[in-house]
Order: C-alpha cells, then structure tokens, then sequence
C-alpha cells in the first residue's frame, strides 16, 4: 500500500505541467538549471537571482546575523557570561566580558557565534539541534531591544538582495504593556468577559495608539539608514514590509487571551500589522497542556474581529519529540477551529489522523504552508524524503519556501531554494509556482492579479495583456491602481521576464 501511495505522490507531482508553471519560452531556463543543478555554486547564483517573491515566515530577533548582534551588545557595553554566553546589561561581573571582547578576541568570537547560532553546531554532544537553536534567543534576547530599526534595515535589504520583494515580520511592540495590562484580570472561562475586562479602561487602547506611534518611528529611522528617497537609496526601500504580532504560547491562558486581543486590536487599528501567530516551541508543556485551548481562544476572537488575518505554526515536531498522541491533531486543530489561513512548519503533517482527507481539505481552503525547510532540518532532524513537502505538493496544497530565523540559522532564503532544487529535482516551473504562492498568500490588502487562489491564470481584467509588460491596458491598469497585492504580483512578473531572458 505504501509503495502504491509512493507512485501516486510521485505521479501527481511529475505529472504533466500547466501553462501556467511551465509558461512558453522558459524552456531554455530549464536548460540552464539542468547544467548547474549539480554546481553549488553556479545553482546558488542562479537561484540568487530568481523572483522569490515573498518570505512570510521570518522572525526579526532570529533574522539578523549574528556579527550584527556582537556588534549591537559592543555598542551598548554589554557583557556576555563565559559559560552560559547569555548577554546581560553593564557592569560585568566576574563570571562576564564584555562584549567588546568578542568583537576583538577570534576564539571569543567563535565561542559567542557558536552559542549564539546553529554555526558549528554538531548533534550528539550532550544537546539536540532543537534545544541548541531555541536556547540562542534566550542568550541575545537582552541585546535586540533597543536596535530594532538597524535590524529591519538589516534584514530588508538582505531580502531585497535576494530578490525578494515582500516580507512579513514578526515582531512583538509594546509586550511588557500587554503583560502587565493581563496581570490586572483573572482567568475565566467566559472568554467575552475576559476581554471585558481587558478593554474596560482604555489601556488596551493606549496601548495600540503607543505600538503604532512606534512602528512609525522604525519605519523612518530603518528606511533612513537605507537613504530611502535619496538618489543613493538601497535596494531594501523597494522592498513591502508588513508585521505580524507574536503571541507567545509558554504562558499561562490569561497572558495568552490578552496578547491574542492586542494583536486583533492592533490589527483593526493599524494597517501594517496584517495577522498574528503563536510562537515558542509547540512542543513545550504548557504549549501542549493548552494547545486545544489556544485554538478556541482563536474561534472565539475570530467571530469578533475580521481585519488580522491568522496563521500558526503548527505541527513543528517529530516523533520521540512528543508524545505520539501530539501528532494526531495539531495542524486540523489549527486550521479546523483555529482558524488559521497559512501553517507554519506542517512536518509532522503525515502523523495527523486521516492525514490524507487533512491535505484534501487545507487543499480545498487553499491553506498555505510555510516551509522552512533549513530550519526544519535542523532543529528537528527532517529533510529530504522525510519531510512531506513533496506530499503537500501532491495533494494541491499551496506551498512556499521561507526561512524561519535566518540568523540562528546561517541561512537564507536562496539557500531553502537551492535546498528544494537539489532534495525534490525541482524545475523552473515548480521554483515559480513557489514565488508567485508566496505573494498570492501574503496578507496584502486588494484582489490578487490570478483568476481566483492557487489559480495562476490572470484575472479577467488582465487575460489579454502580457504579464508584467509597463503598458498595461486599461481594465488591467484599473486592477492593478486598486489592488496592492495585485501590483507587486505583476511587478513580480515583470521579474520573471527579465530573469528568463537572462538564463533562457
């Protein structure tokens, strides 16, 4: 039976292509990656320039690279602990450096990045890739408080380096506020009185207009540390930035409830800030013990608030993780009563009770999944055939590549392109597919440029005009001023015509 499923996957994947995954004239590009499908370094500088879309999985404290949080604590006088390597703020103390020490000394430098990073990092030396890549946050988290517009700036011309024209990132604003607005209210049950009582006296709504107030000021300093408006400008000043709020699920229910309603707040009261998720390990205890809980807290505030858009990690584990019962129910309980538009992650999603009729059902409400396939590999030890990233593929569920923490990581969203090509054979139709997914699901305001989702065939008002041309013609001009997302889609294409003209 399993060999008979094997050959249906891999028939639905290898079957006959679209028109629109294997549009005309890319043939020669199918060429190009053929010879250097086996070069790493000239697949690596092919799949550089390729149109990747957007990354709508990337955490801004795990993004920036290392070097730049050294350079940070340097900056601050901060001090990093020689045996646990967590940075703390001034004076140090005995068991501390400074952390201008790892700035001047090579060997402390190592160590820090090392500690700091998946840099060198080796399973099997008394720590998993999973202990070892969630531990990092703890060890830098004092030292990205105050750098938070030399982060974006960081990351967003990073992405536009690679191509990329969007991002989504999540980030958490005003969170010491939030929590302590939650330790004013009891837990109950009664989830409309819960957020009563949140709401009653206006500081959940100070505490919006102080987030907003703060966005605007990251937004001009990271975009004037670009020279955006300038004749030097960056790349990264092209580049769409949207947030996403972080709701931590290590928390007791009360914490959780009051950040879930500040993120929908938020959400209602400022454009930028397009969805939430759940962030921590899923596999924590409490994250376990109230998983289910989560999600209704998820249903409840979904009845009441339409603006945030909502996606989840979920089913970020492997078997020996948890136990088994975990992973029969965490990506439906996500997108069944969570509501969730896009899962983050989805490994363990061929563990899940009739995994089959799940696939069929994400497939049929175009439930995205975000794949960070480097980061998948290394704190949970799943890669290659392992991974149901073909799976997904074969069951008409849209995906698209992302990259999770780049930082932590050592990556970027090149190296999860050139990771899919070299594990799953892609060609260039797959690898467009995957970028025009990732900008077809990003929470954009405005009609998508496609027919309908997943369905790249261009909507009515643009089916007679050649994609990405600068001429549009009139109806589609009509649909490209009203719709920001359907403007950065026909941007992408335009891309797309270049970089195949380049490599066909």
């Amino acid at each position: 039976m399993a060999g008979v499923l094997g050959l249906a996957v891999s028939a639905a994947i290898a079957g006959p292509a679209t028109a629109q995954e294997q549009p005309g004239g890319t043939a020669g590009v199918d060429r190009y990656l053929d010879k250097v499908r086996h070069d790493p370094v000239r697949l690596r500088a092919f799949l550089r320039d390729l149109p990747k879309g957007g990354d709508l999985h990337t955490h801004l404290s795990g993004a920036v690279s290392t070097e730049s949080l050294i350079g940070y604590a340097a900056d601050d006088d901060m001090c990093i602990n020689t045996t646990t390597f967590v940075a703390a703020m001034p004076p140090c103390g005995p068991e501390q450096r400074p952390a201008q020490d790892a700035e001047k000394d090579p060997d402390f430098r190592a160590q820090v990045i090392g500690a700091w990073s998946m840099e060198g990092f080796k399973p099997g030396q008394g720590e998993t890739g999973h202990d070892h890549f969630f531990a990092t946050f703890g060890k830098f988290g004092a030292v990205t408080d105050r750098h938070r517009p030399q982060m974006l700036a960081e990351v967003v011309e990073k992405a536009a380096q690679q191509n990329e024209s969007y991002m989504e990132s999540m980030t958490t604003r005003q969170g010491g506020a939030v929590f302590q607005l939650s330790q004013r209210i009891d837990y109950d049950d009664d989830f409309a009185r819960m957020r009563e009582k949140l709401l009653a006296d206006g500081e959940m709504a100070r505490i919006v207009a102080a987030a907003k107030a703060e966005i605007d000021r990251d937004e001009t300093q990271y975009r004037g540390l670009l020279r955006c408006g300038t004749p030097q400008a960056s790349r990264g000043c092209d580049l769409t930035l949207r947030y996403i709020h972080q709701v931590g699920r290590l928390s007791e229910p009360k914490v959780v409830f009051a950040y879930m309603l500040y993120g929908f707040e938020l959400a209602e009261a400022e454009g930028r800030y397009v969805a939430l998720n759940l962030v921590q390990p899923e596999d924590g205890a409490v994250a376990l013990r109230d998983y289910r809980l989560h999600m209704r807290m998820l249903d409840y505030l979904r009845g009441l608030y339409r603006r945030a858009h909502i996606t989840l990690h979920a089913g970020e584990l492997a078997p020996g993780l948890v136990p088994d019962a975990e992973l029969r129910y965490h990506i439906r309980e996500a997108v069944v009563t969570g509501h969730a538009e896009r899962i983050g992650h989805g490994v363990d999603a061929r563990y899940e009770d009739d995994w089959p009729g799940l696939m069929r059902l994400m497939a049929k409400r175009h439930v995205m999944v975000e794949s960070p396939l480097t980061s998948n590999a290394q704190i949970l030890g799943v890669e290659g055939r392992s991974h149901p990233f073909n799976t997904y593929r074969a069951f008409g569920v849209p995906i698209a590549l992302a990259t999770d923490d780049e930082g932590v990581s050592r990556s970027d969203l090149t190296t999860d392109y050139q990771r899919a090509v070299t594990s799953y054979r892609l060609r260039y139709g797959d690898l467009k597919k995957l970028a025009r997914t990732a900008l077809d699901h990003a929470f954009l305001d405005g009609s998508r440029l496609w027919r309908g989702p997943d369905d790249f065939r261009p909507a009515a008002a643009c089916a007679r005009d050649r994609l990405g041309t600068p001429n549009p013609s009139r109806a589609c001009r009509g649909l490209l001023d009203g719709s920001a997302k359907a403007r950065l889609q026909w941007r992408q294409e335009a891309r797309f015509q270049t970089f195949e003209r380049r490599y066909g």
